[in-house]
């Protein structure tokens, strides 16, 4: 019984050394790439790209999906965002957003956690940066087909009349 033991692991280890002694052979030792990072191996430091140009369109962008936070169609380059002042409230606040032409908060940032109205912008809803991001004219890192179900609904709607 401890001879058919010892004989089966002596050859489960032959075969498992002519494998991976195949594997070596058959595989090429080439470097492991990610291609989001392009052609640099996964164990050295990747260069990190140059920083794009922000946007300074100030044109109101369409939104993808229902609740998506609207995108800053403007630079922030040096607004101070931190518990002390929120440098976006000197335009945006609902106060001064008539006489600045900016877009006011929305009334959804007045809202607690638990629900409540608040008289000031509520604390998870201050630091703006943590949903709304500014805009660069970037090449997209992968293919995105999305198209938003508004686009999708009508097609749809003009094809069943078609079959009727």
């Amino acid at each position: 019984m401890k001879n058919s033991t010892s004989l089966a692991a002596r050859l489960a280890l032959m075969v498992g050394a002519t494998l991976l002694a195949a594997l070596a052979h058959a595989a090429p030792n080439l470097p492991l790439v990610d291609p989001m990072r392009g052609a640099t191996a996964l164990d050295q430091e990747a260069k990190p790209p140059l920083m794009q140009t922000t946007e300074n369109k100030d044109v109101r962008r369409g939104r993808a999906y229902a609740q998506q936070p609207p995108t800053i169609p403007h630079q922030t380059d040096g607004y101070q965002v931190d518990k002390s002042f929120n440098k976006c409230l000197n335009c945006h606040a609902r106060s001064k957003a008539e006489q600045t032409q900016a877009i006011p908060v929305s009334i959804t940032h007045y809202v607690g956690r638990e629900g409540m109205p608040l008289a000031s912008i509520a604390p998870a809803r201050y630091f703006c940066t943590q949903c709304h991001v500014t805009q660069v004219e970037a090449k997209p890192l992968v293919e995105n087909t999305f198209t938003d179900v508004d686009a999708l609904l009508p097609a749809k709607a003009g094809a069943k009349k078609a079959h009727q």
